[in-house]
């Protein structure tokens, strides 16, 4: 069965509590870290994951859309997140990358890495022994609500094909513009987890998470 995984950037910041509460019944939950410098906004950090930790029993996946990701893996696997994702693209050598999906393994958290529309799956096929999961973006990082590309599809088959032979215990994540519309697609190409935001918390967020799940099967 495919995971949901809910984006909190998409909740309403006023009462997350409830916001949570309304996705119970979700495997996990997309907590989108920025910086403001390796993308072109800022969201939260460690103190608002700590926050809510105690909220809920679902996996939290940190995606860290930040620059030198290396220097906050224990605050935020102290914080409370379960898998910590950090981007192909905010490492200039290969050998780094390896050396921070060790350093968080090594602090209790499981390693997700994470690649952007344009990035070739071929850039993370080195460090794939190095991971439990793998991200595909289907739309640029840095904002929620933009529109789905259709064109990372053959990306996300790609990078299916490739774990299932390779790496089987990796699972396959794709983030951006998820919705019923859009997922059939998603899955049938070979995605384990769908992670959605605007398609969720916009209305009613079980009603929405029902109708996901639902796409998610045909």
């Amino acid at each position: 069965m495919v995971k949901i995984s809910p984006s909190l950037l998409s909740a309403d910041f006023s009462c997350l509590k409830d916001s949570i509460e309304k996705i119970e019944g979700a495997e996990m939950l997309h907590l989108d870290v920025m910086d403001g410098h390796f993308v072109p906004n800022i969201t939260f950090g460690p103190c608002v994951i700590k926050g809510i930790r105690n909220l809920t029993d679902m996996v939290f996946d940190a995606h860290l859309m930040i620059s030198r990701p290396w220097e906050y893996v224990d605050d935020f696997v102290e914080c409370g997140s379960d898998i910590i994702t950090v981007h192909r693209e905010s490492f200039t050598t290969i050998g780094s990358m390896e050396n921070t999906l060790q350093a968080i393994k090594e602090a209790g958290a499981r390693a997700g890495i994470s690649i952007n529309p344009g990035t070739p799956f071929e850039e993370v096929t080195d460090v794939l022994g190095y991971a439990d999961l793998l991200l595909v973006m289907t739309v640029k990082p840095g904002f929620g609500g933009q529109s789905f590309m259709e064109e990372v599809v053959p990306k996300i088959k790609q990078a299916s094909e490739y774990i299932r032979k390779n790496h089987p215990k990796i699972e396959l994540s794709v983030d951006g513009g998820i919705s019923p519309k859009t997922a059939p697609a998603v899955v049938r190409a070979g995605a384990d987890i769908l992670v959605a935001g605007s398609a969720i918390f916009k209305g009613d967020p079980a009603v929405n998470m029902l109708k996901l799940r639902r796409a998610s099967e045909l």
